[in-house]
């Protein structure tokens, strides 16, 4: 749960994605009424793939950001890293998603050399990643120069008249839907839990700063409760 650091908050996600699995993507897809396949073309449009790029998706899941850069740049090598590996074989069995090269990857520590990959992307990855300066340091260093970074996740709610009902569907209707189709009603507590307690948008964006990244920038939707952050090594 989010009270849970370090070692023992990874172990916790990775179990609690591992059970998850199967259902994941229709869960996405119920969560955010099917909004989460239109971020995630602004997620690849951000990321700006030319033929012939490399492109790894971090936390890549089943790989559905990876699936949708092959299907809009099918010249591109796409690599889908995620430290799931039950995830992973969720997408491995859709033969739609073969060419994607799903690789096992610890967000904080790549297997990958400096200089790799032309653009980087993520989904709902650095909300759950036990360091985030440390995830983003990570990414910077297998970057290429000139290399686009775009990140789609979850912010805290914003304090205005709409987050009572925000807060509804979080922590009853989402708690419910992950009972009755995931059968991981503690799943999908941790999920709103680790949204309210994650870094808001602009704090975000300052630790790409940090970590080097120019030309930040993000935008956020459905009401303010998903950031999309991009920016350039």
């Amino acid at each position: 749960m989010t009270h849970l650091s370090g070692v023992d908050r990874a172990h916790y996600v990775q179990n609690m994605f591992a059970r998850i699995a199967s259902r994941y993507d229709v869960m996405n897809r119920l969560m955010t009424m099917g909004q989460d396949i239109g971020w995630r073309k602004i997620v690849i449009q951000r990321a700006a793939l030319s033929d012939r790029d490399r492109l790894l998706d971090l936390g890549t899941g089943t790989g559905d950001i990876a699936a949708q850069a092959l299907a809009a740049s099918p010249t591109i090598t796409s690599v889908g890293a995620d430290f799931t590996l039950e995830m992973m074989r969720v997408g491995k069995s859709d033969p739609s998603r073969r060419p994607i090269r799903f690789t096992a990857s610890d967000a904080l520590n790549l297997p990958f050399d400096d200089n790799t990959f032309d653009a980087i992307t993520s989904g709902y990855l650095m909300r759950n990643v036990i360091d985030v300066r440390r995830a983003w340091a990570e990414q910077y260093r297998v970057l290429k120069n000139g290399g686009r970074v775009v990140c789609l996740d979850t912010t805290p709610p914003p304090k205005n008249l709409l987050r009572p009902f925000i807060n509804f569907h979080l922590h009853v209707i989402i708690p419910i839907m992950g009972r009755l189709i995931a059968g991981a009603s503690d799943a999908y507590t941790y999920l709103p839990d680790s949204t309210e307690n994650f870094l808001p948008a602009e704090t975000l964006a300052k630790r790409m700063r940090e970590t080097g990244f120019k030309n930040v920038s993000y935008q956020k939707v459905m009401f303010d409760t998903m950031a999309i952050h991009w920016g350039t090594k």
